[in-house]
């Protein structure tokens, strides 16, 4: 492991000002950007960081995706993504049918009011994106600044800044008690401890269980499944066709490699744990890609399933617990995490430490976010 430093007997030895529960996104990057303003130790149950959901994304940069209350998120984040070589540019579409065309509309006119670059295109541009799309696909709502992230790239940028900065990293470290003592956390896990002022959640779909563990109420954070297939196509899949959204929010395909990745854009309650894909989403996922274009099967190659974690109100959770000291929640990220961890983790450091808000989210409410509003 050379991402973080891996931590020994000594390095838990003294006090942690922050401990940090999970090493997935939302882990490594909060980690990063504390850097060395706050001693911090990053807990993480699995072998590596990044097992679950971070590790099975098919990670994109779209500016609509998440809802108008990720938006600024989104928009936030875009820069840092580009300045680090992160994106790379594929644009969105979002299709509908001939009934489905005030719906586009007003996808369309929402977004933009939200400074979404977008716009109303019609069948022939559509089909000039998308070959072999059925007939009936007539109407889009095309943004042209969408663009594939390199998730994996991301998550290793945000370990090895916050391994610069001296975070300490433990792993197989699945927290099996927690009290307060003396104004400090003490976290226990088979075969270790450690000590921390202040604790972050950011146990991603097992965030309600681990603030269980601290005595906080759960916020009503639900797993959900998503599957993806990876198909081989006949035609292949042009490079550069946009990731392409069903206006019911029923599918999404986009090419990757030469093959097609395909979603049924399942969202399935499920239990926090090692999920895999059920039989029945992957046959629906080739049957909307099939009702969607005219291209034949030719193999499929993988399916894979991940845990996504939504709020209530399927907006993030980030700040202190109204009722818990010293527990800060940085979890309910969605499929959205990866494309907003800049702006969240620099809002979370922000707000953790108490420290003014800078270019990135002087936009930013963070009061939206805050797990108060539960």
């Amino acid at each position: 492991m050379t991402e973080l430093a891996v931590a020994s007997r000594e390095d838990l030895a003294a006090p942690f000002d922050i401990a940090i529960v999970g090493a997935g996104m939302a882990g490594a990057s909060l980690a990063a950007e504390l850097g060395a303003q706050a001693r911090v130790l990053v807990v993480e149950a699995e072998d590596t960081p990044g097992y679950h959901t971070t590790g099975r994304s098919a990670a994109f940069w779209e500016e609509s995706y998440g809802g108008p209350g990720v938006v600024p998120l989104t928009l936030a984040s875009g820069p840092y993504l580009q300045e680090r070589g992160l994106l790379s540019p594929r644009a969105g579409l979002t299709i509908g049918r001939a009934a489905d065309a005030a719906r586009v509309e007003a996808f369309v006119d929402r977004f933009a009011a939200l400074g979404v670059a977008i716009r109303l295109i019609d069948r022939a541009a559509i089909a000039a994106m998308v070959p072999g799309l059925r007939d009936e696909w007539c109407h889009g709502a095309y943004e042209p600044n969408g663009a594939d992230i390199d998730g994996a790239g991301l998550h290793q940028h945000y370990l090895a800044q916050a391994r610069r900065g001296g975070g300490v990293l433990k792993v197989r470290a699945r927290i099996a008690h927690a009290e307060r003592e003396g104004g400090d956390w003490l976290l226990e896990w088979p075969g270790g401890a450690a000590r921390a002022g202040v604790v972050v959640n950011a146990a991603g779909a097992w965030a309600d269980q681990v603030a269980g563990l601290f005595g906080a109420k759960p916020l009503g954070i639900t797993p959900l499944r998503r599957t993806i297939v990876q198909l081989r196509t006949d035609p292949l899949p042009p490079a550069d066709m946009p990731l392409t959204f069903g206006i019911d929010q029923d599918f999404y395909f986009k090419p990757q490699s030469g093959r097609l990745l395909v979603s049924p854009h399942d969202e399935t309650p499920d239990t926090a744990h090692d999920v895999a894909p059920e039989e029945l989403d992957v046959a629906i996922a080739i049957d909307r890609f099939e009702h969607a274009l005219d291209w034949r099967v030719a193999a499929l190659e993988r399916r894979w399933a991940g845990l996504r974690s939504f709020s209530p109100d399927r907006l993030p959770v980030y700040g202190f617990d109204p009722a818990v000291p010293g527990l800060f929640w940085f979890a309910g990220q969605g499929g959205f995490g990866i494309q907003t961890a800049p702006a969240a983790a620099r809002l979370a450091m922000q707000l953790l430490l108490d420290k003014p808000r800078d270019a990135m989210t002087e936009g930013l409410d963070a009061s939206r976010y805050a797990p108060g509003r539960f």
